[in-house]
């Protein structure tokens, strides 16, 4: 039977060979169309040329006119079908991104440079929510650098809030439903946008209002050239009119004199609405969209959006005037046309002091503007991960210190698995202080079944939806010991790395706080000998037992179950494996108590590797 994501993968398909015919036309129309302003502005010469040595009079002038006329329409027809083309092109590379993003094809999936985390997290790494191949990279399809950074802040550095991570929850709900406003929140048909897609950052915008404003001679040098100025062009008309001898050309040699001598004074102040301007554009678009858009009645994502809809404080009434300032004060990609006003009037200047005059309002409104166009972005993301993924639910939270159990889960998957390899399995905790051991043999699981629990929490906890058909669970830090590293440039062996790791949840778990500490630990204490593990981890263990956390380890010691009996907090469950036709072979289902098997010598004898028979006997 077809699952709700096979039907979305099939849909995208389909959208995908239809996008690609679309586009192919007219990219070939594009082409012909250069051909055939080509022909219509040199056919305008050509006429004019043969209609000048024929006729007498103005005939080659209309044969001009006509040509240059159609020459014109061809034009305009050609940027129509340029911002089509584009328009089109952007929504197949969409499709094309959220193909990959189903297929998990990492390869193919767009992806920005990750923010930077702690090599020291309680479980980024462990959990792979950040790196090559992640679960940020997966979601991450911001369009801003502070959106990236509120998803991240989500995933890793969870407030644990369960108000706000119930109205995330409502918020992605809504959201997904909305396909029309994530795609206008995230994309721009203005041009075409490539893959990966470069994210906006306020960087730019944030320099210019911190600067100053400039020299405090500023106001005295433009008042001065703006003087100038009009007495030069007093004495101009003056002259045209045969009042004045031709005394304007002195006070323009002053003006100019003084605006040159000036000019690095203040070369930066105007210099600075360029770059503003092309900051500005991409930010003005997202904002007036998210101002203009019909919401739905009783929508949440319009009261979220609330501060951008009020009269007198859309973001429209200020950043049209900015954004129009900017690109009159932004002369200098064009030498010629700058020289030529500026000898005229102080545009520079003038332009930049009506500029400067925006950045205390800037300052007031821009925080909570940008604060409701991050959060719209990082909730367009989990939206988005939603939509593609229908067949996963949304995490039942609460934050009752008594309510059982601590952690119920059906049909419990791994996001980053491929659903055709994917094995999901139910599981259990009832109350804090519990310990569960996971045993089994190499490659049977265990360790992606950790990964599984982490990284569904860590979605639960930023409001997304989880891989599972059921998950019931508390508040809880989440923290985890499963791929620890050793530091030659800290002189930290491996060992010694997993005991540093290990005591820091015992300290967390001594942290006085509400909220208990839910971990997951993979082969406990693999870096040393087996008598020695074996004494540690029993020890280790029996600490874990009844503390103020609830966790899973997983081991290969099978004495190590054995803690089992004497005490009612500690449970057993193994992963198995058997052997057919010469191959190891895994169900990856979990199952209660201890593992009855192990398989370190089979793989040897299998790989062919020397291994004592006896002993291989025993191995059951």
């Amino acid at each position: 039977m077809e699952t709700k994501k096979q039907k979305r993968l099939r849909f995208l398909v389909k959208r995908q060979q239809r996008l690609s015919v679309i586009t192919g036309n007219l990219s070939k129309l594009d082409q012909r169309f250069f051909w055939y302003r080509l022909s219509t502005f040199l056919g305008a010469w050509v006429a004019a040329i043969i209609t000048r040595l024929i006729f007498t009079g103005a005939v080659w002038l209309w044969a001009f006119i006509i040509f240059m006329a159609a020459f014109l329409v061809v034009v305009f027809f050609h940027r129509r079908l340029d911002r089509s083309r584009r328009r089109f092109q952007t929504a197949l590379n969409y499709t094309n991104d959220q193909i990959a993003r189903l297929r998990l094809d990492w390869e193919s999936i767009a992806a920005n440079p990750s923010p930077e985390v702690s090599p020291d997290h309680p479980f980024a790494f462990d959990l792979n929510i950040v790196g090559d191949n992640s679960l940020f990279k997966l979601i991450d399809n911001c369009s801003t650098a502070g959106g990236r950074k509120r998803l991240l802040n989500w995933l890793v550095e969870p407030g644990l809030n369960l108000s706000e991570i119930i109205q995330r929850q409502e918020l992605i709900r809504e959201m997904a439903d909305l396909p029309g406003f994530r795609y206008g929140l995230s994309h721009d048909d203005s041009e075409e946008q490539s893959l990966p897609r470069s994210v906006w950052d306020e960087k730019t915008l944030l320099a210019w209002l911190q600067k100053s404003t400039g020299p405090a001679s500023f106001k005295f040098m433009l008042l001065t050239l703006s003087i100038l100025a009009v007495i030069t062009w007093v004495l101009f008309i003056l002259n045209m009119s045969g009042i004045l001898p031709a005394l304007w050309q002195f006070s323009l040699i002053l003006y100019a004199a003084i605006y040159l001598f000036k000019y690095q004074d203040y070369k930066s102040i105007f210099e600075d609405a360029y770059s503003l301007g092309k900051s500005l554009s991409q930010f003005k678009s997202r904002l007036v969209f998210i101002e203009t858009y019909r919401y739905p009645a009783n929508a949440s994502v319009a009261d979220l959006a609330n501060v951008l809809l009020q009269k007198g404080n859309r973001p429209s009434t200020y950043l049209k005037k900015i954004v129009w300032i900017t690109s009159a004060a932004s002369l200098q990609n064009n030498q010629i046309l700058w020289l030529l006003v500026n000898l005229l009037l102080p545009w520079d200047l003038i332009f930049a002091a009506v500029l400067n005059r925006y950045k205390v309002t800037l300052n007031q409104k821009l925080p909570a503007w940008l604060d409701v166009w991050y959060r719209l972005d990082a909730l367009n993301a989990l939206a988005n991960f939603a939509t593609l993924n229908p067949d996963y639910t949304f995490a039942l939270i609460n934050d009752n210190p008594n309510e059982t159990p601590v952690l119920k889960t059906e049909q419990l998957g791994h996001v980053l698995i491929k659903e055709e390899v994917k094995v999901c399995n139910d599981f259990e905790m009832e109350q804090t202080g519990e310990v569960v051991l996971i045993t089994g043999s190499n490659m049977s699981g265990k360790s992606t079944f950790l990964r599984t629990l982490g990284i569904n929490l860590a979605l639960a906890y930023a409001g997304a939806p989880v891989n599972a058909k059921k998950l019931e669970l508390r508040l809880m830090r989440l923290f985890t010991c499963i791929q620890v590293a050793d530091s030659l440039a800290d002189g930290f062996s491996y060992f010694y790395a997993e005991v540093h790791r290990l005591k820091s949840l015992l300290d967390l778990l001594e942290k006085s706080t509400d909220l208990p500490v839910f971990y997951l630990i993979d082969e406990i204490f693999r870096g040393t000998n087996n008598r020695e593990r074996r004494i540690g981890s029993r020890a280790y263990v029996r600490a874990l037992a009844n503390s103020s956390g609830v966790g899973v380890i997983s081991t290969h010691d099978l004495e190590l179950a054995n803690l089992a009996e004497g005490e009612n907090k500690i449970h057993n469950f193994n992963f198995r494996d058997d052997v057919t036709d010469g191959k190891m072979v895994f169900d990856y289902k979990l199952r209660e108590g201890p593992s009855p098997t192990t398989n370190a010598l089979r793989i040897m004898e299998l790989e062919g590797l020397p291994v004592d028979g006896d002993d291989a006997d025993t191995q059951s």
